[in-house]
């Protein structure tokens, strides 16, 4: 008998970020175009004739209702870029907000398992950085300037939402015909935090002779 070894495959530990980050972005960018497939065409969404004044509170309501549940992409991108020109005209909001996500992303959605976080020699648990996160996301929200700034833009964008949504005439809409439509932009980070997760739980390749 000629004496065998036993080789171990074991996963680059420092490629395994990077390769998270790569699936990361690549559905972050197919959830986008997807999203933006969905949208109706701008011709009638801006379409000055089909544009009047509500009759009444409940027709506006239903205008809102009916023109929401056919514009939902369009309106879901408008909200987006009023967001996006929010932090853009406040770059120091921007770089808190980035940090934050960075912050996220690096110590805890795109960190693996076995590359624990050590602080002047002391290991935390991903619990310990789930709870630091979370508050540090508390802080930032509620006592810098980037909650408020959030919220205004959501606010001007359901405004710009709900105004062309009660003076745009739904006559000529027709709903049997839309797709469904999912969670667009959003369904990216459900996603990518399945694929995390099933790659930390991957079992370390060995093979034997």
């Amino acid at each position: 008998m000629l004496p065998v070894s036993v080789s171990t495959l074991e996963p680059n530990a420092d490629s395994k970020p990077l390769i998270t980050a790569q699936t990361l972005l690549t559905r972050l960018s197919t959830s986008l175009r997807l999203a933006l497939s969905h949208c109706r065409p701008w011709t009638d969404f801006i379409d000055r004739t089909a544009f009047a004044k509500p009759a009444s509170f409940s027709d506006a309501t239903s205008r809102l209702r009916k023109n929401f549940s056919y514009f939902r992409a369009n309106y879901l991108t408008i909200l987006t870029l009023v967001l996006a020109f929010s932090l853009i005209t406040h770059p120091f909001s921007l770089i808190i907000l980035l940090s934050l996500i960075a912050a996220w992303l690096l110590l805890y959605a795109l960190r693996p398992s076995e590359m624990p976080l050590v602080i002047w020699g002391r290991a935390y648990s991903d619990i310990e950085k789930l709870a630091i996160l979370v508050v540090l996301t508390v802080v930032v929200i509620f006592f810098t300037s980037v909650g408020s700034l959030l919220i205004s833009g959501i606010m001007m964008g359901i405004a710009i939402v709900c105004a062309h949504g009660a003076f745009r005439m739904s006559e000529d809409l027709f709903l049997d015909e839309q797709e469904p439509f999912g969670l667009g932009l959003f369904s990216f980070v459900s996603a990518a935090a399945s694929s995390a997760a099933a790659n930390a739980a991957a079992p370390v390749i060995v093979s034997r002779v």
